[in-house]
């Protein structure tokens, strides 16, 4: 199921919700909106009745014209009774005839009710007031009634009912289709990355061009760096491969002559040396190959990095009691594969251990899209003109001296694959002063 079916289809399931739950809720509203109208209208019958009704020689008395025409017009739908307290109907409206009422409601002296009541499945709306009416020769209890059957009430509910219902669906069906052209619009972007990258896969553009609004533009920008990493690991592992054959000449030649003039036993001890120096050129170049797999776009926390390799050093090197300072926000982060930031932090703070004498100071600080990275050593320092031999690739397995050799080669290749730079100089501690830059 696409991205805009599923999306469609749950705004029509919530937008569906609303538009029972809003009917329900403005259908009960007019329900007891017009209920309390009709009340109020049949109350003011009942006082009209009350007022109009007339007692002589124990009969009630009406005027003729029964104050309203519709309480002389046969099965009209309004009616009106006057009863004694045992029940019995002392005077109703024309409109009764043939009609079957319900029974007066008995009723205490100034009770009044308004209620539902039905007869033989037919619902009338009834409301009652039992009043004492004085006469000449004593005072009597009468109960006044008026009474409407459902249908006009039922016919202006079903009435509002499906006008309610029709404005719902149309604004329904409007909203849908107006959440289909939105949704149409808005998931444009992501219908342009699909082709960019149909197109990236036929070979026809090398990368994602077009620009993009800001909630995909890192995804862009991560498939982007994601496929220029790519091209450059290959490009990497091709250079290792001509590198491994070219630095494996020398300890092949060394050892064919040897086997070809039929190796002796003081020429053992120095083929195994060019076997051993194989084994590292291969080591070193697969290093270096896979160490182009960076900026795979996940975040690591400098300063929890810095901790967890301090933690290790420290104990290595506890006889030294070492004071470190670390100058490092918690916030920082460092964008590319963990391991990598593990290997330059690991090379470089293991060479400051070695050689320091008291004291080490880390910085860390990020402008723009640049990570900058100081450690300082109180150490013996280098000299400056060994350091640009000391980075060089391939003298990895001829460095003698610890700390200066294998690693910082490593951490060059590394900082390189991220487009940084490598400083190595001389620190205000007076020891080595190292400057990574990271990018982004």
């Amino acid at each position: 199921m696409s991205l805009a079916t599923r999306i469609n289809l749950s705004a029509a399931l919530v937008l569906l919700s609303f538009i029972c739950l809003t009917a329900f809720a403005l259908e009960r509203a007019f329900f007891d909106s017009t209920e309390s109208a009709l009340r109020d209208t049949m109350s003011s019958q009942l006082f009209a009745l009350m007022a109009a009704a007339e007692m002589e020689n124990q009969q009630v008395i009406m005027p003729s014209n029964e104050l309203d025409a519709l309480l002389g017009l046969p099965a009209s739908g309004i009616y009106a009774t006057i009863s004694n307290p045992t029940g019995n109907i002392l005077w109703q409206s024309s409109s009764t005839l043939g009609t079957t009422l319900p029974k007066p409601p008995l009723l205490k002296q100034g009770e009044k009710i308004f209620n539902k009541v039905y007869v033989d499945d037919k619902g009338f709306y009834r409301t009652a007031y039992t009043v004492l009416w004085p006469t000449q020769a004593e005072s009597v209890e009468l109960t006044f009634s008026v009474i409407t059957d459902l249908r006009s009430f039922d016919k202006q509910i079903n009435r509002y009912r499906a006008s309610l219902w029709g404005w719902l669906g149309a604004m329904a069906v409007l909203l849908l289709c107006s959440q289909a052209i939105i949704l149409h619009w808005g998931l444009s972007p992501l219908r342009k990355v699909g082709r960019e990258l149909n197109h990236i896969e036929t070979g026809q553009q090398r990368q994602i061009e077009a620009q993009y609004p800001q909630e995909i533009k890192q995804l862009t920008d991560n498939i982007n760096l994601l496929l220029e990493q790519e091209r450059q690991q290959k490009i990497r592992y091709r250079d290792a491969m001509g590198n491994l054959a070219h630095s494996l000449k020398t300890p092949l030649a060394v050892l064919q002559v040897n086997l070809q003039a039929g190796a002796q036993q003081q020429d053992k001890q120095g083929m195994q040396e060019q076997l051993d120096r194989m084994d590292m050129i291969v080591k070193y170049q697969l290093q270096w190959a896979v160490s182009a797999d960076t900026k795979q776009g996940t975040r690591v926390n400098l300063l929890s990095t810095i901790e967890r390799l301090l933690n290790s050093l420290q104990k290595v090197y506890a006889d030294k009691a070492i004071a470190v300072q670390v100058i490092v926000d918690s916030s920082l982060n460092f964008r590319g594969d963990e391991g990598d930031l593990m290997e330059v932090l690991g090379n470089l703070l293991e060479n400051a251990f070695k050689w320091t004498r008291q004291k080490i100071i880390i910085k860390a600080e990020q402008r723009e899209n640049h990570l900058f990275i100081s450690i300082d050593d109180d150490g013996v320092g280098l000299a400056p003109e060994k350091v640009d031999e000391l980075l060089q690739r391939g003298v990895r397995a001829d460095q003698s001296t610890a700390g200066h050799g294998i690693g910082l080669s490593i951490v060059k290749n590394i900082v390189q694959a991220y487009g940084g730079e490598l400083k190595i100089g001389k620190s205000h501690l007076g020891g080595v002063g190292v400057r990574v830059t990271l990018t982004f």
